[in-house]
């Protein structure tokens, strides 16, 4: 049986460099997922949805819905995990903003726009949770739960989804946007069950 890795400290430079690799990541998911008129999962995929449905701009209702769950990181998870995360999810919430009008696609179908999606908002999560944050919401109490429980965060993460996928279905009209959109959000929390394991990846 392999030996845990070891907690790591990162310099400051070491995580702001990761912390605008792994935001940037999660933006650009985020524009695979719009322009292809889909959602993904977790807390940003709440986001988005609400955003389809009322119109209002998705890095405003992203910041807004994660204010709550500040208060489980504080209190569980500590005060610099926490302060990481705010820093993470402003920083995404702002990219979400700027990247629509420094990029645009021609020819994008949805179930290469849902992969990409995954693809990019798994590397993205796994980057900033190596470095101690995550994007708040449903990936803190992912978090929180795998720490104390030894429940993988992806498995944590994709339950939900189940839900919210559930619920987009009822708002969403065209339900094979809604499986395109089920199967992005399959691959990303794929990517961080198998490569953000406590017992293979993440220090105990």
């Amino acid at each position: 049986m392999n030996e845990p890795h070891k907690r790591i400290e990162h310099s400051l430079l070491e995580d702001a460099q990761a912390f605008i690799l792994g935001t940037a990541l999660c933006a650009l998911a985020l524009q695979f997922l719009t322009h292809a008129g889909l959602i993904t999962g977790q807390t940003a995929g709440l986001g988005v949805l609400l955003s389809y449905v009322t119109g209002w701009s998705f890095g405003v209702v992203f910041f807004v819905l994660n204010l709550p769950f500040y208060i489980l990181a504080w209190l569980r998870m500590g005060p610099r995990f926490t302060i990481k995360s705010f820093i993470a999810v402003a920083m995404m919430s702002a990219m979400t903003e700027v990247f629509p009008k420094l990029m645009s696609f021609g020819t994008l179908h949805p179930g290469l726009a849902a992969f990409l999606a995954g693809a990019t908002a798994g590397m993205g999560l796994i980057v900033l949770f190596r470095h101690g944050a995550s994007l708040g919401g449903i990936g803190v109490l992912g978090l929180f739960l795998q720490d104390r429980a030894g429940i993988q965060a992806g498995w944590v993460q994709l339950g939900f989804d189940i839900l919210l996928f559930a619920a987009a279905a009822f708002l969403m009209p065209d339900l094979a946007l809604v499986g395109w959109s089920l199967m992005g959000a399959v691959v990303v929390n794929l990517i961080i069950g198998v490569n953000h394991r406590k017992d293979r990846y993440v220090g105990r």
